[in-house]
């Protein structure tokens, strides 16, 4: 691959670093970087060893400034459409991904850069991050999913400032907006990233599979039917070897050893 690095964690190799690799143009995400991309995640998905996923930016100035648009000057209505058809379906695998994902962003998060990190589980930011959707300044919309995921994460007000005006996200407001989890120091994203996801690493699978799916496709129910969807995972979760094992390992004051049955 040549736009995309992909890495196991050194300490843990159930986490997979995914790094966007284009540091001369601030990780620009042009056609091929959408398709490796979409090979890594169709890859990963079916891996049993895998159990999170950490997105990062190569350099220190960028997660990712969104789209190519070197790439795109010129491109015709048809090409436009193909390369948006693949971009609108690696941002709903990455959505739909079996396991945990949390982005590292430092630098300018900007357009499809910050439509990606808001696609993942959620956000860790150092103290340099930026976010932005300008695409009321180019003449287009967010086609990425990022309306959405934004005023599901900051609210409806907030989200409609941010499109309509175009204007930069301070990481500091957008931790108190909700849209980001966690600041660190500059520089601090990546390790706090991966410490956390050392963590989810740790938990059962099935525990963590279940808990993304019911959580992720219940936010988009009423209360009774969201319950009635956790309340069937939990009862399947029950009747499963890890769930003896776990509470085996908490009595023996001992690590579980899961074997994902």
């Amino acid at each position: 691959m040549e736009t995309i690095r992909l890495a196991p964690d050194p300490q843990c190799a159930a986490t997979q670093i995914v790094t966007l690799a284009r540091p001369q143009v601030h990780n620009a995400m042009n056609t091929q970087m959408w398709h490796e991309l979409w090979d890594v995640l169709r890859d990963l998905a079916y891996r049993d060893e895998v159990r999170c996923l950490v997105f990062t930016g190569a350099g220190e100035r960028a997660f990712s400034a969104g789209g190519d648009l070197k790439e795109r000057n010129g491109m015709s209505d048809e090409a436009w459409a193909l390369q948006h058809q693949l971009i609108e379906d690696v941002l709903l695998a990455l959505r739909e991904f079996p396991w945990p994902t949390i982005a590292a962003t430092q630098g300018i998060a900007f357009g499809g850069g910050f439509e990606l990190a808001l696609m993942c589980d959620f956000i860790i930011a150092d103290a340099t991050a930026r976010y932005a959707l300008p695409e009321s300044k180019l003449g287009i919309l967010p086609g990425g999913g990022g309306l959405q995921n934004l005023a599901r994460a900051a609210g409806m007000r907030r989200a409609k400032q941010m499109l309509y005006t175009g204007a930069e996200l301070p990481v500091s407001t957008a931790h108190d907006w909700g849209v980001v989890n966690e600041v660190t120091p500059a520089g601090g994203a990546l390790p706090r990233a991966l410490e956390l996801a050392r963590q989810i690493a740790a938990g059962a699978p099935l525990s963590l599979r279940w808990a993304k799916t019911t959580v992720q496709q219940g936010g988009g129910m009423e209360f009774r039917g969201a319950y009635a969807l956790d309340i069937a995972a939990h009862n399947l979760l029950v009747r499963t070897e890890d769930r003896r094992e776990g509470v085996r390992a908490f009595n023996e004051k001992r690590a579980a050893r899961w074997s994902g049955r």
